[in-house]
């Protein structure tokens, strides 16, 4: 089989069950794992490069309104790779192609693939979606045998923290303007004994405001920047911190939102174990 990944997280997860063997093509975001960066690129970024969160929102949102695509999908180098089956999502305009263009552009190359998509907006979501993707490669034990060990590593924090005070946490999605968290990043929250006070499960992120941020008076804010690397989610924190935006004397977390908390993939576990840790840390020893 050969397979064509425009979502990073897929790209992950296929590597995970043992289908990386056969992903040929990958987007520019496709990062881990490592090998995933020697595919070919077949989709790219519309948005220059070096835009500030704030230059970022504005760039999106204008070309929301005029209904312009946010990525850009390379059918030649697509043409060129023959693929048996292209995973791609219908979620969210600002993360990935949209199905639509996959499908435009499939059509026009005259190609059979079949094309996946995956949409997951709930925990439970992310996991079926790789019980899909080892159904639709062939390594359906090997996705079941991941799931299971997920699924373990989720019931071990519970079980840790329950019956323990749940601290007040606020997560941004993003910082300039502030973003509360939706889909699956809620129910993290939640299993690592942390209480959500902005944000609903499966649903949308949705935009608020620094009075918001500190009406609801959080014990934690944990910065998750979509698209930023711990380092990168580091710098916008510590600016925060500068602007005096923040509750004053709250702690404040950054996280590598990339690799476990903005991606639907097999990393999300390793965010509810660093935030459980955070929030309810083990006696030294």
């Amino acid at each position: 089989m050969r397979i064509v990944s425009l979502l990073p997280s897929t790209t992950e997860i296929l590597f995970a069950i043992g289908a990386g063997e056969d992903v040929v093509g990958v987007t520019f975001e496709c990062d881990y794992p490592e090998e995933a960066r020697t595919r070919r690129i077949v989709s790219t970024s519309a948005m220059p490069e070096g835009l500030r969160p704030s230059e970022i929102d504005a760039f999106v949102a204008d070309a929301m309104r005029r209904g312009e695509d946010l990525y850009r999908l390379d059918a030649g180098a697509l043409a060129g790779l023959d693929a048996d089956l292209v995973v791609t999502q219908d979620l969210c305009a600002v993360c990935a192609v949209d199905v639509s263009v996959v499908d435009d552009a499939l059509a026009h190359l005259g190609c059979t693939a079949e094309v996946l998509t995956c949409d997951p907006h709930t925990l439970e979501e992310v996991l079926a979606s790789v019980e899909r993707l080892g159904a639709a490669t062939g390594r359906a034990d090997e996705a079941a045998a991941l799931v299971a060990d997920q699924r373990h590593r989720i019931e071990a924090v519970t079980g840790r923290v329950a019956g323990r005070a749940r601290p007040r946490v606020v997560l941004l999605e993003w910082t300039d303007p502030p973003f509360a968290p939706g889909h699956w990043i809620p129910e993290m929250i939640e299993i690592a004994g942390g209480e959500c006070v902005l944000g609903t499960p499966g649903e949308k992120s949705v935009r608020t405001t620094w009075d918001e941020v500190r009406d609801a008076r959080p014990e934690l804010v944990v910065v998750a920047p979509c698209g930023y690397d711990r380092d990168g989610a580091q710098e916008l924190a510590d600016e925060l911190v500068r602007r005096e935006v923040l509750p004053v004397g709250t702690p404040v977390h950054a996280v590598d939102a990339n690799a476990s908390w903005a991606r639907p993939g097999t990393r999300l576990v390793d965010g509810i174990e660093e935030l459980a840790a955070l929030l309810h840390p083990l006696p030294p020893g």
